[in-house]
């Protein structure tokens, strides 16, 4: 019985990170071919219309966003309309939580950055180590008080949930570890089941 339980689990754990990333590209799909399809509809005879169009349409617009934004008056406009966002209560958090964190994954990884870098930070004198990613190397433009010359901003993330902490430590209190952003998110968010390779 504890064989067949076992084989059972074995099987499980293989296969629900598969069903969970197919569940989640299929309500992504879903979700574009729904919103976008009733406005091809709109503008396409019935006939014309084939499924999957509006899925197309979604990663079409994305992709013209991205290419407009590199165009320095869609840049402004941009700007402006941020700024915007940013001025409304309650929407300027949820807008610049989203807008801070995807900006810092997108930007990981890349050549000659001295943020984003994965670190482990020691607690004490307890030899107990967390694992971690740096944030900010100065404090310049924040109130006194946040950090010193001395210090650095690390973001600690917990594992099997979407938070962390951000801590200021000393930068004697860092030691940086030669693996990639993504593999130590993974790594961390499974509680150190994954292996971490070198990248």
């Amino acid at each position: 019985m504890k064989r067949i339980s076992k084989i059972f689990l074995t099987g499980l754990v293989a296969i629900l990170p598969t069903l969970a990333t197919l569940y989640v590209m299929f309500w992504l799909a879903v979700t574009a071919e729904s919103l976008l399809g009733k406005g091809i509809r709109l503008i396409l005879p019935e006939n014309y219309y084939w499924p999957g169009m509006g899925v197309i349409a979604g990663l079409v617009i994305v992709f013209l966003i991205g290419l407009l934004l590199h165009a320095w008056i869609v840049r402004k406009l941009f700007e402006c309309v941020e700024g915007l966002l940013y001025r409304i209560p309650f929407i300027k958090s949820i807008y610049g939580s989203f807008r801070d964190f995807l900006h810092f994954v997108s930007e990981s990884g890349k050549e000659g950055s001295d943020t984003r870098q994965v670190v482990m930070v020691k607690i004490g004198d307890t030899g107990m180590e967390v694992m971690g990613f740096i944030t900010r190397r100065d404090f310049k433009g924040l109130p006194d008080g946040i950090g010193t010359e001395d210090h650095i901003a690390v973001y600690v993330p917990m594992s099997y949930q979407i938070g962390g902490h951000t801590v200021i430590v000393p930068r004697s209190s860092i030691r940086q570890v030669k693996t990639s952003m993504e593999q130590a998110i993974r790594f961390v968010l499974t509680a150190g089941m994954m292996t971490l390779l070198h990248s």
